[in-house]
């Protein structure tokens, strides 16, 4: 009887330890979602703020306002 026990317990071990494995892959994963997700804002940012100046430019040279 001291074996199966032991080797039930040696499966919950196991299964626990697997358990817990799975978990830290699926939060790095989202970590690395959620750094990605914020670089590609930060570019999107980045591209509009350039846009942005670039009508403010273009808006000042039609009227003659670029020092």
């Amino acid at each position: 009887m001291a074996g199966s026990s032991q080797s039930l317990s040696y499966q919950i071990g196991e299964a626990k330890g697997q358990a817990q494995e799975k978990a830290s892959n699926l939060m790095d994963k989202a970590s690395d979602a959620a750094q990605s997700t914020k670089e590609s804002i930060q570019e999107a940012g980045q591209q509009i703020q350039a846009k942005a100046q670039g009508a403010v430019d273009a808006v000042k040279d039609a009227t003659d306002m670029k020092k």
